[in-house]
């Protein structure tokens, strides 16, 4: 197995990431963009820097003038690993007692229109907000457009995410067996995920028997028995930060037929999913198919959730495919595909890929079986 383990692509990269930004910032009729530490500054200049008490940010103007990081000066070295000095990016530090906020003021020009991003801390927006002649709206149009339409060094980062989790899937016949805990299998896939290449588990569930009709279970002392339906999503991020996030469901000795008969009518609804998403597509289209043949079964109250959510740096962000949701799907748009079925007391099923979608369809990036994988009981 080989790991990929840079923490950020090559300068050029996030290059044409921001001046993307600045045509965005641009066509939305503002002046500036302010992103202090998430996904969303790790996306424009490959920083994975935290969020503290002490004001981080960048600030991209439609100006074209060179955008400026505002850090504390004992946070300037974890610059380091970014593309900051690539870039050329004015570092702006400030040690205690400096006003942070007139710093950032300091880069734009009186009257900015200014956006920021969804997720700044309300301990940073309140006194940035206070500095402007106006409240700041927010970016989440400019940022969706930029992080949703993923770039090739993106995709090939998902393609090495879904790899690594199918290695952790097909392990499961080491973890899954009759009288072990939900917990204590937790712990070896939690072990496995980063021994399979990611940096870290973001999540494990492993629902088995009635805990399985909980769609956002996690583990429990719950004891696996014979004849269990087991539902394992799992998935975490690979460097330089891109998530997997795959679910396959399992059964501990033959499956009762009426069980294995509905997993099947799931399996069929998922794919039928799939090969319905290609450019063109809205959304709520690709919902409606994975929900149709569930319906037709006489499934449909058992399918309690949205069929997806889009993925890259955040296990969920846009799109997100959803009734309702009438985006047009566009080729580099990457989001799960994940129909369930959920009987409570009693026994769930969820299959879920990641799909990137191409000029003519999608590209799964999961390659693991669809159907229900049964395990014997007896070992």
């Amino acid at each position: 197995m080989s790991a990929h383990t840079e923490s950020r692509f090559a300068a050029e990269v996030y290059g044409q990431r921001v001046e993307r930004a600045v045509q965005l910032i641009r066509d939305a009729h503002l002046d500036a963009l302010l992103i202090t530490p998430g996904p969303d500054l790790r996306y424009l200049i490959g920083s994975a820097a935290q969020s503290f008490e002490r004001l981080t940010c960048l600030v991209i103007t439609s100006d074209k003038a060179t955008p400026s990081v505002v850090i504390p000066k004992l946070e300037v070295s974890g610059l380091q690993e970014s593309a900051v000095d690539e870039l050329g990016l004015r570092v702006l530090d400030w040690v205690d007692g400096v006003d942070p906020y007139q710093l950032v003021r300091s880069a734009l020009h009186i009257g900015s229109r200014v956006a920021v991003a969804d997720s700044m801390p309300a301990l940073h927006l309140v006194p940035l907000a206070h500095s402007f002649s106006g409240l700041p709206v927010s970016a989440t149009p400019v940022l969706r457009e930029l992080r949703m339409i993923k770039d090739d060094a993106e995709i090939a980062a998902l393609r090495r995410a879904g790899a690594a989790i199918d290695r952790v899937h097909a392990r499961m016949g080491e973890f899954l067996r009759v009288g072990r805990t939900e917990a204590e299998v937790g712990k070896d896939i939690t072990d496995a995920i980063v021994a399979e290449g990611h940096t870290e588990a973001a999540f494990v569930i492993v629902g088995s028997g009635p805990n399985g009709a909980n769609p956002h279970h996690e583990v429990s002392e719950r004891r696996i028995e014979a004849g269990d339906v087991v539902v394992i999503d799992i998935g975490g991020p690979v460097e330089p930060g891109y998530y997997s996030d795959s679910t396959r469901t399992y059964v501990l000795g033959e499956p009762d037929p009426e069980i294995a008969a509905r997993c099947a009518e799931l399996e069929r609804a998922q794919a039928a999913a799939v090969a319905a998403v290609r450019p063109g597509v809205r959304a709520e289209a690709v919902d409606a198919a994975a929900r149709e043949p569930l319906e037709a079964a006489g499934f449909g109250p058992a399918f309690v959730h949205r069929t997806g959510h889009g993925i890259g740096l955040s296990v969920h962000e846009e799109p997100y495919i959803v009734a309702g949701n009438d985006l047009e799907l566009r080729p580099g748009m990457a989001f799960s595909i994940e129909p369930g079925i959920y009987f409570p007391g009693e026994w769930g099923a969820r299959i879920e890929d990641i799909v990137v979608v191409t000029e003519d369809g999608c590209v799964a990036m999961n390659e693991r079986p669809h159907g229900l994988t049964v395990l014997p009981a007896d070992r």
